[in-house]
């Protein structure tokens, strides 16, 4: 079957090719990169009949143009983001997130501006852009993955997969939502190096998300933390992963994500739990972010709780009447 082609008509703005990641390579300097919110951009694969891990757009600020240059394909929004659909009839169609439409060649999706958080555009069968080290995902300070390592730009060519022949119902699902409990932490791994009532400031205060902020980490302001001694605020480098809360000199925590560097030399007062990284893939400028410590064995169970949770979800999609949108 041919496969379908979308040209990017404007390239947005803060948008890139995004899959479940790069694993394997960390010892080479190479980030694992891949989706910085992990289960809403399951859920926009899910509402078009994708695995899990299928490449997406990954829409951070405005998103893009394209226009379907052959195929029948089906797209889904999964985040705080609209879309309007321009037949080729010059019919304008909008488009909500949460729920597939079917775009036929001709076609232009123009979506919005993301209100806050992250955003995820699936297209059916996936974006088939070259592979590279097992991943489509686009990590720009390597220049590797997307399109030429690149954020979607103007002038793209992005193949997907060709809708099968016969009409399919689209598919809906109630939006996901995390929730504003706090964000759960395991200590250390350099917890020894911060005065034992800066370890408590840091579970017991409320820190704010600053403006910056990417796919490499987060920076919050809030108490400063203090370390033990001027010399404790710097180790030799070791290796970090997404989840590391790095504080350097200046005691101001730093949430590291999934471009971040493969290693480094800030002591890491905690580390958070897997079932809460992609929280901080919808954390908005000044939201309010406090912090729980809780051990290894609580954060397995947090993990397989959250697994549960998106299980929940995808049995609840359904199938919705295409015309009826």
């Amino acid at each position: 079957m041919m496969p379908g082609l979308l040209e990017v008509i404007e390239g947005g703005f803060g948008n890139s090719i995004q899959d479940q990641g790069r694993f394997g390579f960390r010892h080479m300097g190479i980030a694992a990169s891949g989706f910085l919110d992990t289960y809403s951009a399951r859920c926009a694969n899910a509402l078009v009949g994708n695995d899990q891990g299928a490449a997406c757009i990954e829409i951070r600020v405005l998103g893009p143009t394209l226009r379907l240059a052959q195929g029948r394909i089906k797209v889904a929004l999964a985040g705080n983001v609209s879309a309007n659909l321009t037949r080729v009839d010059g019919q304008t169609i909008a488009v909500q997130p949460w729920c597939s439409v079917t775009i036929l060649a001709g076609d232009t999706l123009k979506v919005s501006s993301i209100k806050g958080g992250t955003a995820y555009l699936a297209v059916s069968g996936g974006i088939e852009t070259p592979s590279q080290l097992g991943s489509r995902s686009t990590y720009m300070r390597a220049m590797i993955g997307g399109v030429g390592g690149r954020l979607i730009a103007k002038g793209q060519q992005l193949p997907v997969k060709l809708l099968v022949s016969e009409p399919a119902p689209d598919l809906a699902a109630e939006p996901w939502v995390y929730g504003d409990e706090p964000i759960r932490v395991v200590a250390g791994p350099q917890d020894s190096h911060f005065k034992p009532e800066s370890v408590e400031r840091f579970l017991s205060s409320e820190y704010h998300a600053t403006s910056q902020m990417d796919r490499m980490g987060a920076r919050l302001d809030g108490p400063a933390l203090e370390h033990l001694s001027a010399a404790h605020a710097d180790i030799v480098s070791d290796g970090i992963a997404p989840g590391a809360i790095q504080v350097p000199a200046n005691g101001e925590p730093i949430v590291l994500l999934a471009d971040c560097q493969t290693v480094g030399g800030y002591p890491k007062i905690a580390t958070v739990i897997s079932a809460d990284v992609p929280r901080f893939g919808q954390l908005q400028v000044g939201q309010k972010v406090r912090f729980q410590a809780v051990d290894a064995s609580q954060a397995r169970m947090a993990l397989l709780e959250r697994e549960a949770q998106w299980a929940a979800w995808a049995d609840r999609v359904r199938s919705v009447d295409s015309a009826s949108q």
